[in-house]
């Protein structure tokens, strides 16, 4: 397996990777998956603010999952934090992929500078997930209650954090 920056041609699997999930789980709030034009879309505004868009790709060319950062919010002030997303293949969970896709995005993220990286991960039952996120650094910063109403439920979204580079210990220059 080899973690590469995305291309245009990937979106075909991501669509898909993306389209169970919202389907079948609660890790996006999403209830009705974007086609392939809108990820191309998405994917196109982080890409060309420098942004990381990452695939993992298998040995056969097979797309086994993607990872992106994309803003935090959109006010000035929040301009060096940015929020992780991570997405893995049903047939490809449990091998390690999300855990080489979140450590490339947080490895480029810091050498683009930024300073926090946020997690809001969908629902505290997604054990998995909070776990992936722990072991590469992050810390839980609170939890939103019943926010999200999916599956005829509420849903929790758990907020996560881990600083990025010097973090809060220098200020911004420039």
């Amino acid at each position: 397996m080899i973690i590469r920056a995305s291309i245009a041609a990937d979106l075909v699997a991501a669509t898909a990777i993306y389209a169970h999930h919202v389907l079948t789980g609660t890790a996006s709030f999403e209830l009705v998956p974007p086609d392939q034009a809108e990820m191309a879309r998405r994917r196109a505004g982080l890409v060309e603010r420098g942004l990381p868009w990452l695939v993992a790709e298998a040995e056969d060319g097979a797309i086994l999952g993607y990872a992106y950062a994309g803003p935090y919010r959109s006010r000035p002030a929040y301009d060096w934090t940015l929020e992780d997303s991570i997405y893995v293949a049903e047939a490809a969970r449990g091998q390690g992929i999300g855990k080489a896709l979140l450590n490339a995005v947080l490895d480029h993220s810091i050498a683009l500078g930024y300073r926090q990286m946020i997690a809001v991960i969908g629902d505290s039952a997604n054990t998995g997930s909070i776990a992936l996120h722990r072991a590469c650094g992050f810390q839980p910063v609170g939890t939103l209650t019943a926010v999200g109403w999916k599956f005829g439920r509420w849903i929790d979204s758990v907020m996560m954090q881990r600083p990025l580079g010097d973090g809060a210990g220098q200020p911004i220059k420039g």
